[in-house]
């Protein structure tokens, strides 16, 4: 049997309003023979099933004339049997039936100012910052403080720009409280007051970079400094005319400072460094390079006043003495990085004196280069109160001997870099301990060490992590040690078991630099040899070598440096970066290289030299000459400075200044090379493999180019420098004052 159509809702709305009046008036009334109270509601009455029934055909009657709704209409769920009134609820109008929901929003937006702040500060290019901060008023507030945290000082229009919108009266955002760093070190060289003046507006500047701007005074700095109250580093390294006078505002004003440099500042006086240490007791990275005036006091008073310092380098503060190093190793519990190069003053007390069982657990980095005073007894007592050390530079500490490096090698798996140039007195039994026992080696530097030979390089060559070795000068070593060096790097020679994996015995080549100028017995097969194993090698050093000395190499050199004499070009060979990689290809693919290739070696081919250099394969080659100043190496560099390199947030805006000597005249006129021997040997002698000798001309000027005649002739020319890129010439002796840095110096430098 069909059921019978359901009422239209206008009607089912019409009949439940006449119904609900009925009912109230009945409750009403029955509420008040019953004694309801006011406000008590009855029970709803059902409508009677039959009145019901009937309903259902009003919908054929009404209007609209509609047909008869099918069964299974959706209507006939609101009239089912067991369906009270309250299912629908008393509604007067169809209106009051609709939902009214909150407003859709995207999800970006309905995202916390937290979230979005944390995604705008992952972006790191300015230009897509300001696109983000064009989009709507919600972004500009969370990234207009991210996009002028670090505003960029880059160019002179850039600078006038921030400087303008810094000026405006009523800024739509408050800019001058925004930034918080604040560089000028790429417009330094006409960086003066006047262009540091508009920007004392900002008061919450923390960290201000203004390196090496020699037009900068008082004047302009004062302003900018006293409006900082926030300081919390401060770079005004090479700026000549600093006095005391902004050092004072500095102690005055910026009590929360904790990183400053100040090298090369010389009109800084003793007094105000001393009342800044006094002020200024939150200082953790102090830089005083090159400041001469410095004396014990100002040290001291920084040693006793400043008890959290993790770094200070006093690089050729040739006045303070012994004390202060002592009072700074004993009072700074928290001291990582000491740096003492060309503190000449220094002698074995600052060390002995240091109070007995006492361990000094957090020192990574000891840079003592130059201190020739020192001896055996000084190195001891360091290894002894430090034996966390990562870093010992020894470089012309002339006086230690194989009792110091005995020393060092108890430092065992901690020491990762060390420079021992210059250090004559060592022998290979020295060295021999060192790779015994300190086997992360990462950087060893020998140059000049004239006692070592192939057995103490056979050795290093063992290393499995080592990235840098230095053998400048070490006139004993053949090509046995690069044959070493290249069977170590050899990834096709590692031990490989049966199926053909390496086996435990097996590592990666890991040689990245190699220096090995004035080594003269070596020979283009060795460095073949070296160049083929070493697929990480970047940089190769053989200024000096007779055998590189040919003109087909000359366009794989990098350039000399533009302060090197004519002398000194004539034997500089340096290969860097894509230089060495030109350098593997060319002998890879040159026929004349090929037997190098197969691993045999040329022993009578004369190769193609340099104009003016003719090659002499004597067996004696006659006495080396001393070429000490030459090349102490290309600049100092950490690969891995552990524990002691977290200096992120002072270091990232600090510019370090690398020191490296120009060396003094060569002894020799035929520049620094073997001397030509003439005593003609018998016909059918065997041809010895010896490193090729250079002939010098009867007229030293004959024939030759201005370039080769000043290399052959010229007595008064200084010897070329081992630094490469990045020399100073004012310095006396090189520096690692920044390892990181010296690198960034020389890749700098590169054509």
């Amino acid at each position: 049997m069909a059921r019978p159509p359901a009422p239209a809702l206008d009607v089912i709305a019409a009949r439940s309003s006449s119904g609900a009046a009925a009912v109230a008036a009945d409750a009403d009334a029955a509420g008040a023979g019953a004694g309801l109270s006011a406000g008590q509601l009855p029970v709803p009455v059902p409508i009677p099933a039959e009145e019901s029934r009937d309903s259902r055909d009003s919908r054929s009657s009404s209007s609209t004339n509609s047909p008869i709704p099918a069964d299974n209409e959706e209507s006939d769920f609101f009239l089912a049997n067991n369906d009270s009134q309250s299912s629908l609820g008393v509604v007067p109008n169809l209106q009051d039936m609709q939902v009214s929901d909150q407003e859709c929003l995207p999800t970006v937006a309905a995202l916390p100012s937290e979230i979005l702040i944390s995604i705008f500060s992952r972006i790191s290019d300015p230009k897509e910052l300001l696109h983000c901060m064009l989009t709507c008023k919600r972004w500009a507030r969370n990234v207009v403080e991210i996009l002028w945290h670090r505003p960029s000082c880059t160019t002179w229009e850039k600078h006038a720009a921030i400087c303008a919108t810094l000026s405006l009266e009523q800024p739509f955002f408050t800019y001058t409280d925004f930034i918080k760093r604040l560089n000028l070190a790429a417009l330094a060289d006409r960086v003066n007051d006047g262009s540091v003046t508009p920007l004392a507006v900002c008061t919450r500047v923390e960290r201000l970079t203004l390196t090496n701007c020699h037009g900068l005074t008082d004047v302009g700095l004062t302003p900018l400094v006293r409006s900082s109250q926030h300081l919390l580093a401060l770079d005004i390294s090479g700026d000549r005319h600093i006095t005391e006078t902004s050092i004072v505002a500095i102690a005055e004003t910026c009590r929360k400072l904790q990183g400053l440099n100040v090298s090369g500042c010389n009109s800084i006086s003793n007094e105000s460094l001393i009342q800044l240490a006094k002020s200024c007791r939150f200082i953790k990275r102090l830089k005083l390079n090159d400041c001469n005036q410095v004396n014990d006091a100002a040290v001291l008073a920084f040693a006793n006043n400043c008890p959290n310092i993790l770094e200070i380098d006093l690089h050729q503060c040739t006045n303070v003495g012994n004390e202060p190093v002592t009072a700074l190793l004993a009072n700074e519990q928290s001291l990582r990085e000491l740096r003492l190069a060309g503190c000449e003053l220094l002698d074995d007390s600052a060390f002995l004196a240091l109070p007995l069982n006492k361990v000094y657990e957090n020192l990574r980095i000891l840079d003592l280069t130059s201190c020739s005073r020192l001896t055996d007894r000084a190195v001891e007592k360091i290894i002894e109160v430090a034996p966390r050390l990562r870093n010992l530079v020894l470089a012309k500490c002339s006086s230690i001997t194989d009792v110091a490096v005995h020393a060092i090698s108890r430092l065992q798996k901690n020491l990762h870099y060390v420079h021992l140039g210059h250090c004559r007195h060592i022998t290979d039994d020295a060295v021999k301990r060192l790779v015994r026992s300190c086997n992360r080696i990462r950087y060893i530097d020998l140059g000049c060490c004239t006692n070592l030979t192939d057995e103490s390089v056979t050795l290093l060559a063992g290393l499995p992590k080592l990235k840098r070795i230095g053998l400048v000068k070490c006139a004993n070593i053949t090509d046995k040690s690069m044959y070493a060096l290249a069977t170590a790097n050899d990834h096709r020679s590692q031990y490989r078991n049966p199926a053909g994996n390496a086996g435990p015995d097996s590592r990666a080549a890991s040689l990245e630099r190699v220096h090995l100028s004035y080594c003269t017995n070596l020979t283009l097969g060795s460095i073949i040899k070296l160049l083929n194993c070493c697929p990480k090698l970047t940089h190769l050093s053989l200024t000096g070598v007779p055998a590189f000395l040919r003109d087909d190499l000359d366009k794989f050199c990098r350039e000399a440096p533009a302060d090197f004499t004519d002398h000194q070009r004539a034997v500089f060979c340096v290969f860097s970066g894509t230089g060495v990689i030109d350098l593997r290809h060319h002998f890879k693919v040159k026929p004349e290289f090929r037997e190098y290739q197969q691993g045999g070696r040329q022993t009578h081919r004369q190769p193609q030299q340099r104009a003016g250099v003719v090659v002499n394969n004597h067996p004696d080659p006659g006495p080396i000459p001393d070429t000490e100043g030459f090349e102490d190496g290309d600049g100092l560099e950490d690969d891995d400075m552990g524990d002691g390199s977290d200096v992120v947030d002072f270091n990232a805006d600090l510019t370090n200044l690398a020191h490296n000597p120009v060396p003094p005249p060569p002894p020799h006129h035929n520049g620094g090379l073997p001397p030509q021997t003439n005593g003609p040997g018998p016909a059918d002698a065997p041809v010895q493999p010896t490193a090729p000798q250079v002939e010098i001309p009867s007229s030293p000027t004959e024939g030759l180019p201005a370039r080769q005649a000043t290399f052959v002739g010229g007595p008064s020319a200084a010897g070329p420098s081992t630094a490469v890129a990045g020399l100073s010439t004012s310095a006396p002796g090189p520096s690692t004052a920044s390892m990181q840095a010296l690198m960034e110096g020389e890749e700098a430098q590169r054509p």
